[in-house]
């Protein structure tokens, strides 16, 4: 639920972030610029943007600005966007989560924790097997760097589906095809995994 605050103290937040949008990477020496939200989407080809603020663990404010595609109507506070990439730091604070409770292990092998499905056995897993550490590190070995998603009237696979390769998927099998932790390789399909791993222990499936 919002916050309490004033209508204006609201707008003069959003008003900061529409004006003064800072740079990704802040480098010694360089003068710091800011831009405003517009101008950065303009640079990016980006139609539209949803925004939500938390502070103190609670949601501040929440907007949209621009539109959902070319001619189309305004993006608002609930259009939905895949969420993407930015599921992963969300899913490595559930798994560090896990591991100060003392019910994961990081440097374990997940087959012990997994059920549902579990990582093929091949000759790369023989020499060394695939551990949570590895998986949040993307140096599992783990093969499908991400996912295209898929339309809203299409049919879902389920997670299984998506770890086996199984239409509807609409990507390959995620295995192993290098080993474990011998180097760094951006997986999608390993936090996939990892996604599985966290349902089995918890018991608590990931809406679709």
């Amino acid at each position: 639920m919002l916050t309490a605050q004033t209508p204006v103290e609201v707008e003069q937040r959003i008003r900061h972030i529409q004006d003064a949008i800072l740079p990704a990477v802040l480098t010694k020496r360089e003068p710091l610029v800011s831009t405003k939200l517009a101008d950065r989407m303009a640079e990016l080809h980006v139609l539209g943007v949803s925004i939500t603020v938390i502070h103190n663990g609670e949601i501040e404010w929440a907007r949209g600005f621009g539109v959902t595609r070319v001619g189309g109507p305004a993006v608002t506070q609930g259009t939905l966007f895949q969420a993407a990439s930015i599921s992963k730091p969300v899913t490595a604070m559930a798994v560090l989560h896990l591991v100060g409770s003392g019910k994961l292990d990081l440097d374990a092998d997940v087959n012990q924790y997994l059920k549902a499905w579990k990582v093929p056995t091949n000759k790369f897993t023989e020499t060394s097997k695939v551990t949570l550490r590895e998986l949040l590190t993307h140096t599992a070995g783990m093969t499908v760097h991400g996912f295209p998603g898929y339309a809203s009237d299409s049919a879902l696979p389920t997670v299984v589906q998506v770890l086996n390769g199984e239409k509807p998927a609409n990507t390959p099998a995620i295995l192993v095809d290098t080993i474990p932790g011998s180097d760094w390789r951006y997986s999608g399909g390993g936090f996939v995994v990892t996604q599985v791993l966290l349902q089995d222990v918890t018991g608590k499936a990931s809406p679709r």
